[in-house]
């Protein structure tokens, strides 16, 4: 047993070291993936046990002020997301059709990886999504794909970050962060205040275009799967899958919420 378990280790270890892009290597919580883990255990284990006992018995907090500046902060750092996805790539320099890594120390480069990392720290930052629902005592947003969605987006923009900093897969970064901009603008306006309610009664396509994200996604990663691309195939298939099974969830959402009137705000 322990001589399988030394197997497994520097396996391991010799996989993280030859798969993984030495440019991001020394970059804050890329090392390995203990931390992050960490991060998400602890995230989950107050989002579904200890935040709503600690909860259970208090008033909810009124967060409207932090809620609005939060939702505001995250507004301009999608924007900012979408700017560095476009000027490391995708508006000058990729191809949409096959656009393999460049783990050169080109400053375009360079400028996508970076873009790569800060994608993945805003997806830890999301975290705060949940934290906030919990302290309103909103536990009825704590659902499945609440907890799915932001549970497994850190996990795959750290290995984007930490393996594949640029390239293919980094299309689905721009579209996210394009998406999110639209959506913490809805999000910034309904912390605002029951008097701005009237002005959000395009929430449902809001979900929809939530929607033809991953249906986008999912098509220009699929593609990869029929044109020759040095870009590994086994991300594509697991972005498609993963794609597929976020618009399950979200076109399930959307019928629950939309098609019986039972969607309520943020």
């Amino acid at each position: 047993m322990t001589e399988i378990a030394g197997q497994v280790v520097d396996q391991y270890l010799e996989f993280m070291e030859s798969k993984s892009d030495p440019r991001t290597s020394e970059w804050f919580l890329m090392g390995g993936p203990g931390p992050l883990f960490f991060i998400l255990a602890v995230y989950l284990w107050f989002s579904n046990k200890v935040g709503p006992q600690l909860m259970e018995k208090r008033q909810a907090f009124d967060l409207k002020p932090l809620l609005i500046a939060y939702n505001l902060s995250q507004v301009l750092f999608s924007v900012w997301l979408v700017w560095e996805g476009l000027q490391g790539g995708w508006l000058h320099h990729y191809n949409l059709k096959c656009q393999p890594v460049d783990y050169s120390n080109n400053p375009v480069a360079i400028r996508m990886a970076n873009a790569c990392w800060w994608y993945f720290f805003c997806k830890l930052v999301e975290l705060l999504d949940t934290v906030f629902f919990v302290l309103r005592k909103k536990n009825n947003q704590v659902t499945f794909l609440h907890l799915y969605h932001h549970t497994l987006m850190p996990i795959c923009a750290w290995i984007g970050t930490k393996f594949l900093p640029g390239g293919h897969g980094t299309f689905l970064g721009v579209i996210n962060s394009f998406v999110h901009i639209i959506m913490y603008f809805y999000y910034m306006m309904s912390a605002m205040g029951p008097q701005y309610q009237k002005y959000l009664w395009w929430k449902k396509y809001l979900t929809t275009l939530q929607m033809v994200q991953f249906c986008m996604i999912f098509v220009h990663s699929s593609q990869l799967l029929i044109y020759e691309c040095n870009y590994p195939k086994t991300i594509i298939v697991l972005l498609g899958i993963n794609a597929l099974f976020f618009l399950g969830l979200f076109g399930n959402f959307y019928r629950k919420s939309y098609k019986k009137g039972t969607f309520k705000l943020h």
